[in-house]
């Protein structure tokens, strides 16, 4: 009986546990969202064939080591090391890659510590750690501290004969050598200082132990591991134009110009080869050298044998290399043992400046891995075209206004040839589906299909399916970076694809990379091919820019440029009466001056005047902008004010033209202190201003109608926190239908307040949608990669302290200071994004749903719905079932309605 009351107590309990608990159906994981997982740009890599579990090893700029797979590329494993510069990876070791005899995983007598695979990161302090390559798992670990941290920047590292040695260069001077027992971590004696005056950053690189540098014609260079300490000088023919470049697997060997020179007596090179890239390996258990280079967009491989230089003819290979991936460089390879083998066996891993990672084997592209989208710097949500039928609809919606008679005659005709095309399509005569329609780039009915254009910091511009994931175009602009002023390059969009039959429009605007003039690329974001004019070198520099409206013309929005010496520009160049009265600003992030420009078209010309001047540094300039954010420019008010306890409206200040500075200044007393100014861009007015002390970056900051949301690191208390700020003009609206920032109401009334955040903020954006009618959310990316959906009411700062009458009226919830952060209010789940960065969003076809993607070391792209789907209905929605009651009703209606005509029939004869 006990046993019994146990069990049904037991029972209890699990029901109520599994009451409160949430989670994701398992059919849903996936549904409506999707990642991409990414290293980032190759660094350093190991192909290796002949291992019992052929793999890839790789470390990259992002601080990643990783392992991929050697027939698809895909991620084994992955480690995530931490960030710059305590993550940058100075040396990644493989045990028993080659056969050279220093490559070994020896460890010191009387240890059993050794290692598949070392790295060595960072400087201060430099970590170096052991890991396993088969489950990417830490087995070990040491650090050292240097004395002098600046210094420490510059160190170098190699590995020999089972000793790590650590080479500190004091320029002009000496070098500083210390070995360590590479398992360890204990020195094998005192640093030896080598003088070497003759050093400098410019012209100095380590190739195995050897220690090379330029000097004019010849090359000094000194053997690190040697006894001797003799300085080698070696003449060349010239001078070098570039910096000196190593081979790997080659001791004492460098790349000048594009040939090969040996500085080491012991390791001969074959001369006469000329080649961007080469790699050593093994071919038939012999040695062999490698190199690549790319010929009119063919990319030939070759390769010689390192004992005769006789040509390894078995693995010459050619094939084309798209141009999208810019300039390839060969980083490793490796083939598998086999004597008399023809080559096929050999698998090449190439590096390119577009950030990709490229394998080539039998004469092909094996598979690539796209790693510029681990840096993505901009991002746009594009309307999908109209499929054959609805645009024909469009156009005759479109068409000139006539008389009934002749509307009627177009839409038989229109139908007329629809029906003509449905019917030669049944028979297979119809014409071919398009290019977009073949590859399912047509607009749903709700809109949420459009294509994701993402831009990255190399310079590559991806076309992405945001359902699907899939990858339907790419474009590569080599020599085009960001701006001035630490500014990314820009993505905009200047026409949308809502105008049938015109084609979408997109540009991208950047610097050139040679003489720093503006650059434009107009391209089509739903094929990727160049549009109107392609690429356009611009002969001046561009300092600001902004969007202007659309054109009657062909619906282009026009740009307008402020270049360095402030006139202005438009391109294209008729859209500039569209310019006249526009009002421009700039922020220098060093000085924190702003500046003021208003525009003016008059006779054909456009000319700026400036305006305005702030200054934002403070009396001694310290201050430097760390943080610049306005508004959404395609942001709609849906309500202009607050409903209050007492049924009084309190109105909101939307000023469109409000933008919100943050500066950061060292003080003395305080450590750090965070200055907000709130500044009118038209007028120059600093609207509001608040200081915040003790607090440092990282710093986010959203900005949306009415309020201003922005999180920082409280050093007082160890935390970080968020702000919360809205502005209300009050009971009475200056004006309720047109702002004038020239003839503004009085300062407005300011609601502030501050909460906790139990995690570290690394992004802040609200929802929009199409109207603004769906309530706000802010989407906070944090640290660990999660990202969190936060209700506005949670982070209004008109919470009251107390519960109170006039409180419960206005639906507001009484303020605590911790804001929870449940499971369930993650959107991405277990979908975790590594190194979050930034979060776009865009508004879809329905009012309730709002398109979001994530960008980091990974991609995220999914939806959310911040009031619920209340404009679509449910997927378990009971079709059946309505049908049946409709049916139901429709002939109960029918039936009363005869009966009841029956009987007034029998009342009239009576």
């Amino acid at each position: 009986m006990q046993e019994k009351w146990l069990l049904a107590k037991l029972s209890v309990v699990v029901l109520l546990l599994l009451s409160t608990c949430s989670a994701l159906y398992e059919d849903q994981i996936k549904k409506f969202d999707w990642r991409g997982v990414n290293v980032g740009a190759l660094k350093q890599s190991r192909v290796d064939l002949n291992h019992f579990q052929p793999r890839i090893l790789v470390s990259t700029n992002e601080g990643v080591v990783a392992s991929l797979c050697v027939k698809t590329g895909e991620l084994l494993w992955r480690q995530i090391l931490e960030q710059k510069p305590r993550g940058d990876i100075k040396l990644l070791q493989v045990s028993g890659f080659s056969d050279d005899s220093s490559d070994t995983a020896a460890a010191p007598m009387g240890s059993n510590l050794g290692f598949d695979m070392l790295t060595v990161q960072g400087h201060a302090p430099a970590l170096v750690r052991g890991w396993n390559t088969n489950m990417g798992a830490l087995e070990w670990e040491w650090s050292i501290m240097p004395l002098n941290t600046e210094r420490a920047q510059e160190a170098l590292w190699f590995y020999s004969r089972s000793v790590l040695y650590h080479v500190l260069p004091a320029w002009r001077s000496h070098l500083e050598v210390t070995a360590y027992f590479a398992s360890s971590g204990h020195t094998t004696g005192s640093t030896s200082k080598v003088m070497a005056s003759w050093i400098t950053p410019e012209s100095c690189s380590l190739s195995g132990t050897f220690y090379v540098c330029v000097d004019g014609k010849q090359l000094i260079s000194l053997d690190l591991v040697s006894k001797s300490g003799q300085v080698i000088r070696t003449l060349l023919e010239e001078e070098p134009k570039g910096k000196l470049k190593t081979v790997a697997g080659l001791n004492g060997v460098v790349i000048v110009d594009g040939s090969l020179v040996s500085v080491n007596k012991d390791q001969s090179v074959c001369n006469g080869l000329q080649s961007s890239s080469f790699t050593v390996g093994s071919f038939n258990y012999r040695k062999i050298l490698a190199y690549a280079d790319l010929v009119s967009g063919i990319l030939k491989i070759n390769a010689v044998y390192l004992d005769n230089c006789a040509p390894a003819t078995e693995i010459e290979q050619s094939l084309p290399f798209p141009v999208h991936f810019g300039i390839p460089s060969l980083s490793n390879f490796d083939c598998k043992q086999k004597r008399n083998g023809d080559g096929k066996s050999c698998l090449f891993l190439f590096s390119t400046s577009s950030e990709s990672i490229v394998a080539v084997q039998q004469g092909r592209i094996r598979w690539t891995r796209e790693e510029a989208l681990a840096n993505v710097i901009d991002s746009q949500f594009v309307d999908l075209p109209l499929a054959d039928t609805e645009g024909t609809l469009e156009s005759e919606m479109k068409g000139k206004a006539g008389d009934i008679a002749s509307a009627f005659l177009r839409r038989i005709t229109t139908q007329a040839v629809q029906i003509r095309s449905l019917f030669l399509h049944v028979i297979g005569l119809g014409p071919p589906p398009t290019d977009t329609q073949r590859a399912g780039l047509v607009r749903d009915s709700f809109g949420l299909h459009k294509i994701l254009v993402l831009l990255t910091r190399a310079g590559k511009i991806f076309g992405i399916d945001n359902i699907s994931g899939k990858h339907h175009w790419q474009l590569y602009l080599p020599n085009v970076n960001g701006f001035d002023n630490d500014e990314q390059m820009r993505l905009i969009v200047q026409r949308s694809a809502k105008h049938f039959p015109l084609q979408p429009l997109c540009v991208i605007l950047g610097k050139d990379a040679v003489n720093s003039n503006g650059v434009l690329y107009r391209f089509n974001p739903i094929t990727g091919q160049p549009s109107e004019g392609g690429l356009i070198q611009l002969d001046y520099k561009i300092k600001q820019l902004s969007l202007l409206g659309e054109t009657e013309k062909d619906f282009v929005k026009g740009i307008l440029l402020l270049d360095a010496s402030n006139k202005v520009h438009v391109y294209p160049q008729h859209a500039a009466p569209l310019a006249d009265g526009m009002y421009l600003y700039t922020a220098d992030v060093r000085t924190a001056e702003l500046a003021g420009f208003f525009v003016k078209y008059a006779g054909g010309k456009l000319s700026s005047t400036h305006v305005w001047n702030a200054r934002l540094g403070g009396h001694n300039s310290e201050q430097q902008i760390i943080g610049v954010s306005g508004k959404n420019p395609i942001e709609h008010v849906h309500s202009q004010g607050r409903v209050l306890g007492d049924r009084s409206v309190l109105y909101k200040y939307i000023n469109p033209n409000l933008v919100a500075f943050v500066t950061q200044a060292p003080d003395a007393t305080h450590k750090s202190v965070l200055n907000l100014y709130l500044v009118d861009v038209v007028s120059g007015s600093v609207v509001f201003t608040i200081t915040h002390r003790k607090v440092r970056a990282p710093l986010s900051i959203v900005h949306s109608e009415n309020w201003l949301a922005y999180s920082y690191f409280n050093e007082k208390v160890r935390r970080t926190e968020i702000t919360t700020i809205e502005l209300y003009e009050g009971k009475t609206q200056a004006n309720s239908s047109v702002w004038s920032s020239l003839q503004a109401p009085p300062m407005p009334l300011v609601e502030r307040q501050s909460y906790i955040l139990p995690t570290i903020v690394e992004a802040l954006r609200e929802t929009i949608t199409e109207r603004g009618i769906t309530n706000k959310h802010v989407l906070i990316g944090t640290a660990s990669g999660s990202i969190v959906e936060m209700p506005w009411h949670l982070l209004d700062p008109r919470r009251p302290i107390a519960s109170t009458t006039q409180g419960r009226e206005e639906g507001a919830i009484p303020y605590i200071p911790e804001l929870p952060l449940p499971t369930e209010s993650h959107i991405n789940y277990n979908q975790t994004v590594a190194r979050l960065r930034n979060i776009f969003t865009a508004p879809s076809g329905l009012e309730s749903t709002c398109l979001v993607v994530a960008t980091g070391l990974d991609l995220f792209v999914t939806r959310v719905a911040p009031s619920k789907t209340f404009d679509l209905l449910k997927e378990d929605f009971d079709y059946i079932l309505i049908t049946i009651v409709l049916v139901a009703l429709t002939s109960g209606s029918l039936i009363v309605k005869h009966l009841a005509s029956r009987k007034l029939l029998k009342q009239a004869w009576k």
